[in-house]
């Protein structure tokens, strides 16, 4: 009996020690198709006192942390946290709350599990699937006798067994290279996971920044109006002292109901961004949130310093999920070659069989099987062929949509960082708008009282001047707006903590990589790509 299971694990060890023959293409990562250097920008400057404007060309990335409001908090780039970035507490706390009850977050947090455990069900044809059975039997048979009488035998047989069914021996590496495409299409969908976990910041982010500005538009329509309001009643009780014409008071009425106009649709504006933000953090927004910083301070996120690397987009999740579908089919093209070859699966078993359940597990009651089974491909009907074939453009088209989701990327931070060179000068000019415009409307209302103006210049003074307020807000949105996106281009928080803890990410990760290692030392592995390991 040993001698048999000797012979069964020597059999064993000898087609583990022939698995390693890998038919995948060696990976070798594209090259980037943008330029290694952010582009040359025209960074603007305006002088509101002098009303000069100086432009001068310099690299992009000498702008980024340069093109602040105020005076922002600066991060280094290896620290972009979201924690870190953005600094409103009231928006930190509206972050961890969307973290933890948005339902797309949750969405992308299933099909990351679902695509997980679709890995682990390939990686488990790599080993042997050993059972275990107990069958028993009795039989009676009747045989004639010479005496002419029939006589009647009853048999019984007991076995139990434990064996390997159907396990194939993956001499070429077609199963080791379909366990690689699932682990790498998981990988995929962590990545996707996170890009969901990075646009929801974003989105609350905004959002926010929404009901912020649209409750600071509201309150600044308000004042205009009672502003108007108080113009209007003046200038008709001097046209009923006979000072001002009918003229004058309609001009007055007109600009008095263009602003209850705006009081109304400012209004419907912060209700709906009210209802856009509890959409996104999953909640009705809760009324015991910490203070908020406010707008005027312009100092609601962190600054990027200068001199940020261009190959800082390659942390990008969808770069990165890019690339994860481009090893997924590298490897299927090693397991569509596999395919063309011969196909060997075993089964084995061994255990005992008794004619007496007592004796079924005694000496001398052993029984075994071996049974190796070769199928070797010889006429498919070009069905091998088209599989292969269709693996190979599978693997052109992941080339192409690697390639295209790096150019996006870098226009995007390009965006974002021409936005940051322009936008100081452009808040600066309408903050001197503003100004200008005030003193205006002010010199207009003296010489209209004075007789010396008619009304008309009041009302060009009046419009002006709130359009000039309303510019200096949107620019403001617009500003931090371009922040925010500028945090999502570059990819988000690059901490290994997953805020709201709705998945521990970077936990499943390692552990997902630490099993892919362990199940098969094919050259696809990721633990010889350590820039691919998520977080």
């Amino acid at each position: 009996m040993f001698n048999v299971h000797f012979k069964i694990l020597s059999g064993f060890c000898l087609a583990f020690a022939l698995v390693g023959c890998n038919l995948a293409p060696d990976y070798v990562r594209p090259t980037s198709p943008v330029s290694p250097d952010w582009p040359v920008l025209d960074q603007t400057q305006y002088d509101a006192r002098t009303g000069k404007i100086s432009q001068q060309m310099q690299s992009a990335s000498q702008l980024s942390g340069q093109a602040n409001l105020n005076t922002p908090n600066t991060i280094s780039a290896g620290e972009i946290t979201w924690q870190a970035f953005f600094i409103d507490p009231q928006l930190r706390a509206l972050i961890t709350i969307a973290l933890e009850n948005n339902r797309d977050y949750r969405v992308a947090v299933a099909r990351m599990e679902q695509a997980q455990a679709l890995w682990g069900v390939q990686r488990g044809e790599l080993f042997p699937q050993i059972g275990a059975g107990v069958g028993g039997g009795r039989q009676r048979q009747v045989l004639p006798s010479s005496s002419g009488n029939d006589v009647s035998t009853v048999t019984s047989l007991y076995q139990a067994e434990v064996g390997v069914t159907a396990f194939e021996i993956d001499l070429f590496g077609r199963l080791r290279n379909l366990s690689e495409s699932a682990f790498q299409q998981y990988l995929a969908s962590a990545e996707v996971t996170r890009g969901v976990q990075i646009s929801l910041i974003a989105d609350t982010a905004l959002n926010y920044l929404s009901l912020r500005i649209a409750s600071d538009l509201l309150t600044l329509t308000e004042q205009t109006f009672q502003s108007r309001l108080a113009n209007y009643k003046l200038v008709l009780e001097r046209s009923k002292g006979g000072v001002s014409s009918d003229i004058a008071v309609m001009q007055a009425k007109s600009v008095l109901d263009a602003a209850a106009g705006d009081v109304a649709q400012f209004a419907r504006e912060r209700a709906l961004a009210r209802n856009a933000l509890s959409v996104i953090i999953g909640q009705t927004i809760p009324n015991n949130l910490p203070p908020a910083l406010p707008l005027k301070e312009l100092d609601l996120f962190a600054s990027i310093p200068a001199g940020m690397p261009s190959d800082l987009i390659l942390r990008r999740p969808e770069i990165r999920q890019a690339e994860n579908l481009l090893l997924a089919s590298n490897a299927n093209i090693g397991a569509a070659r596999a395919a063309f070859f011969p196909n060997i699966s075993l089964t084995a078993g061994f255990g005992g069989a008794s004619t007496s359940l007592g004796d079924l597990f005694s000496s001398g009651t052993g029984v075994w099987s071996f049974s190796p089974t070769i199928s070797i491909p010889i006429f498919t009907g070009g069905s091998l062929e088209a599989n292969l074939a269709g693996a190979n453009a599978a693997q052109k088209g992941a080339v192409a949509a690697y390639e295209k989701s790096i150019q996006v990327a870098f226009r995007e931070v390009s965006d974002a960082l021409a936005g940051e060179a322009t936008y100081r000068s452009q808040y600066v000019a309408r903050s001197s708008q503003v100004q200008t415009s005030q003193k205006l409307l002010e010199l207009s209302n003296a010489r209209y009282f004075a007789g010396i103006e008619s009304f008309l210049q009041v009302q060009i003074a009046e419009v002006e001047y709130f359009t000039a307020q309303r510019q200096q807000v949107r620019t403001v949105f617009e500003t931090f707006a371009n922040r925010i996106n500028f945090y999502k281009a570059l990819g988000g928080g690059w901490d290994d903590a997953t805020p709201g803890a709705q998945y521990d990410m970077n936990r499943a990760m390692k552990n997902a990589v630490q099993l892919s290692d362990e199940a098969s030392n094919s050259s696809l592995n990721t633990s010889s790509h350590p820039d691919l390991k998520p977080f």
